[in-house]
């Protein structure tokens, strides 16, 4: 089940236990982060070593609007990750509700 940006906002405000991706490239996170650890998408692939003890984790994957991060949930679900969910709406939708605010 996918994530809206209320619930995430209320996890990390929380400092709720899961692991949070930003598939994003590296200039959009240096604009503006929500303080995930930055995998790009076209990194992840040769990447997946650095997530694979979080394979029964909850893992939440954000990027700008949340189609990059559909691909990234997709191709994590594809190598075993069984609880991955997408930021609805990504940062344009944390920015509608919260602005730059991160708690």
């Amino acid at each position: 089940m996918d994530i809206q940006v209320d619930e995430l906002y209320k996890k990390l405000k929380d400092g709720d236990d899961f692991v949070f991706v930003d598939v994003r490239e590296p200039w959009e996170n240096e604009e503006f982060a929500l303080g995930a650890k930055l995998i790009p998408l076209g990194d992840l692939v040769n990447r997946l070593f650095e997530l694979d003890s979080y394979k029964n984790s909850e893992v939440v994957v954000h990027c700008k609007s949340g189609g990059r991060s559909g691909v990234a949930k997709a191709l994590l679900e594809g190598q075993g990750f069984t609880n991955v969910r997408n930021l609805i709406g990504g940062v344009l939708a944390w920015k509608d509700a919260y602005g730059n605010e991160v708690p």
